[in-house]
C-alpha cells in the first residue's frame, strides 16, 4: 500500500508541477489527462478512490490513536507498536497528501481552464478593438475625404454664385442697351414718319404748284 502511495503521490506531484510550470507541450498535454479524468466515468472513479482513501486515512488516523492511548494506559510503547504506529502515520501521511495534491490538481486545471478562457476572450476582444480601430480609421479617411469632396464643391458653388452674378450684371447690360436700342430704333421710326408727312406735304404743295403754273401758262 504504502510504495503504491509513494508512486501516486510522485505522479500528482508531477502532474501538479506540470500545470504550474510551462515546459513546453507538457502543460497541454498534463491538461488533456486531467480533462479525461473529468469526463465519462473519471468522476465517479475519482469519487470512489477519494471516498476509499478517506477510510482508510481515517482507519490510520484511528490506529494511531488507539496505540497512543494504549501507550499513555501502559505507561510504555512495545516495539512492535511504535512500527505499526510509525507505519499508520506514515500512511496517513501519505494519503492526506495524495488528497491534497488530487485537490490542487483539480483548482489548478479549474482555473488553468479559465485563464484559457479570459485569454481566448482577451485576444477576441482586442481582434475586435483593432477592427474597430480599424473601421473607424476608414470612417475618418472617408470623412476627410468628404470634407475635401465638400470643400470642392463649395470652392465651385462660389465660383458659380460669382459667375452666375456675372452673367447677371452682363444680361442687365445688355437689357439696358436693347432698352436703348429701342428706344433710338423707336425715335428713328418717329422721325420718319414725320419725314414721311413732311415728303407727302411736299408732294402736295408741288403738284399744287405745278398745276397753278399749268394754268397760268
Amino acid at each position: 500500500m504504502i510504495p503504491l502511495l509513494f508512486l501516486v503521490l510522485f505522479a500528482e506531484g508531477a502532474v501538479a508541477l506540470l500545470l504550474m510550470v510551462k515546459i513546453g507541450p507538457l502543460r497541454e498535454l498534463a491538461m488533456r489527462g486531467v480533462e479525461q479524468v473529468k469526463t465519462g466515468k473519471g468522476p465517479a472513479t475519482v469519487k470512489t478512490l477519494a471516498c476509499t482513501l478517506s477510510v482508510i486515512l481515517m482507519s490510520s488516523v484511528a490506529a494511531i490513536v488507539r496505540i497512543q492511548n494504549r501507550g499513555h494506559k501502559i505507561g510504555n510503547v512495545s516495539p512492535m507498536d511504535q512500527v505499526l504506529w510509525r507505519t499508520h502515520l506514515l500512511e496517513a501521511s501519505l494519503i492526506g497528501y495524495t488528497l491534497f495534491l488530487a485537490f490542487v490538481i483539480d483548482r489548478l486545471h479549474h482555473y488553468l481552464q479559465k485563464l484559457i478562457t479570459l485569454r481566448k476572450s482577451a485576444n477576441t476582444s482586442r481582434e475586435e478593438v483593432e477592427k474597430l480601430q480599424m473601421e473607424n480609421r476608414s470612417l475618418r479617411e472617408k470623412e476627410e475625404k468628404s470634407a475635401s469632396e465638400m470643400k470642392k464643391l463649395q470652392q465651385d458653388m462660389a465660383k458659380l454664385s460669382e459667375d452666375m452674378k456675372k452673367l447677371k450684371s452682363e444680361s442687365e447690360d445688355h437689357q439696358r442697351k436693347a432698352s436703348d436700342a429701342e428706344a433710338h430704333v423707336n425715335a428713328l421710326q418717329k422721325q420718319s414718319e414725320e419725314l414721311l408727312l413732311e415728303y407727302d406735304r411736299l408732294l402736295e404743295d408741288n403738284q399744287i404748284l405745278q398745276s397753278q403754273l399749268h394754268y397760268k401758262g
